[in-house]
């Protein structure tokens, strides 16, 4: 029972984290505070549901069309949305202020449009549903492959951002926005570009908790406020401590929910992140922000 408990955290906290790293991403370098991220991992949930169950199509090789979809969503929702904020923000805190209400709205937006096209049943679809030997303990093929997929897709991010120049430029303005154009940086296109990075991942996010989770057009709710836990704890703007963060998470869960009660989960999850926080305010790997 040890084992399988620790596979199913090891899913779940790969997932937490892979969803938490695009909110990361926006928080961190955008400096937007977008309470309509889960809406958008709850999209890309239908549109993998669209892809395996109407037209018969892996949602793996519509991963290829979700996640760019998914950037060009955000690259238009900072345009249009945010953009103009940004430009009449005095400082990053009225900016913060800001974009928490502009996002608020787009959240029911968003919502309301998943309602009508969907309706408020849960959905869900069968997908590589049988068992694989781990160990000796027998694991969902399809929660493997959402672990591997969290894991392929993180680091790939991470190594893009360290060994890349476009990713050394958005540490940067993440860094200090304001020294960033010194060295030839362009911060309000970083900005977008991060945002717009950040909304594919959650896309990818969507695609790999649809195919071991059940969602409604309502659940975005629940993947915001486990994202904004896991980039709290992490520290903002940090993919390590995303990554950290949402293993932490999806083991407490499952640990609780197993050994103890289902119905303590989010005590737990609430327990542990106020110990980080009194033992780290900024963070696992977070710093002070500028």
């Amino acid at each position: 029972m040890l084992l399988t408990t620790v596979i199913a955290g090891l899913v779940l906290g790969g997932t937490y984290a892979l969803v938490a790293m695009g909110l990361t991403i926006q928080y961190g370098i955008a400096r937007t505070m977008n309470l309509a991220y889960g809406e958008t991992v709850i999209a890309a949930a239908f549109a993998a549901y669209l892809v395996q169950d109407r037209l018969g199509v892996s949602p793996l090789l519509g991963l290829a069309i979700i996640a760019p979809a998914g950037f060009a969503l955000g690259w238009l929702i900072y345009g249009i949305l945010l953009a103009p904020l940004v430009a009449r923000s005095a400082n990053t805190a009225t900016l913060e202020i800001n974009s928490i209400l502009a996002t608020f709205g787009l959240l029911f937006v968003i919502q309301g449009v998943m309602l009508v096209g969907f309706g408020g049943n849960y959905v869900s679809y069968n997908y590589l549903g049988f068992g694989v030997d781990v160990l000796g303990v027998k694991v969902a093929a399809n929660r493997l492959l959402a672990l591997g997929l969290a894991l392929a897709i993180g680091a790939g991010l991470y190594l893009a951002l360290t060994r890349s120049r476009w990713g050394t430029a958005l540490r940067a303005v993440a860094v200090n926005p304001a020294a960033a154009p010194l060295v030839g940086i362009d911060p309000h296109r970083a900005a977008r570009f991060a945002f717009a990075l950040g909304g594919a991942l959650a896309a990818c996010g969507g695609v790999v908790v649809s195919m071991y989770q059940t969602f409604t057009a309502a659940s975005g709710v629940v993947f915001t406020m486990k994202a904004l836990i896991v980039v709290i704890m992490g520290g903002v703007g940090n993919l390590a401590g995303a990554l950290c963060a949402g293993l932490i998470l999806g083991l407490s869960e499952t640990a609780v929910a197993t050994y103890v009660s289902p119905g303590l989960t989010m005590a737990s999850v609430y327990m542990i992140f106020l110990a980080i926080l009194l033992w780290r305010p900024a963070g696992l790997f977070g710093r002070a922000r500028t």
